[in-house]
């Protein structure tokens, strides 16, 4: 089992294309751990932004009556993937873990599987 610092760091560092990581709560908007990002792009900020869209699409689903539960969540920039990973682990509910890649370094596929396998690896 990996903490939050470990697994954060696993995510920037093991993940090609990863420029920056966040474990989140999406019941406060508030980052519990970032690692990498830049001058012009504050996780923390981002990591607010993305609770906004977890919230939204679960009202949406709330809505429709969908019963399954949302695994991730891909936006797409020109020039970046943002993923975003609710936690299902024991202890991760209300959580999630907000994954930053250059779109001309990452594999999407490979991305979403090991961010899979470093959330079912955390212990918070």
């Amino acid at each position: 089992m990996a903490n939050t610092e470990t697994a954060l760091k696993e995510a920037l560092t093991s993940i090609e294309g990863a420029t920056g990581v966040a474990l989140v709560d999406y019941t406060s908007g508030m980052a519990l751990g970032t690692m990498g990002g830049s001058k012009s792009f504050d996780l923390n900020v981002a990591a607010a932004g993305n609770t906004d869209v977890i919230r939204a699409k679960m009202r949406t689903m709330e809505m429709l009556g969908l019963k399954g539960g949302i695994e991730d969540i891909l936006i797409t920039l020109s020039d970046q993937y943002h993923l975003i990973r609710l936690l299902k682990s024991r202890g991760g509910n209300g959580l999630f873990l907000y994954l930053v890649l250059d779109a001309s370094r990452a594999n999407l596929a490979m991305a979403r599987h090991q961010l899979k396998k470093i959330e079912e690896d955390l212990e918070v």
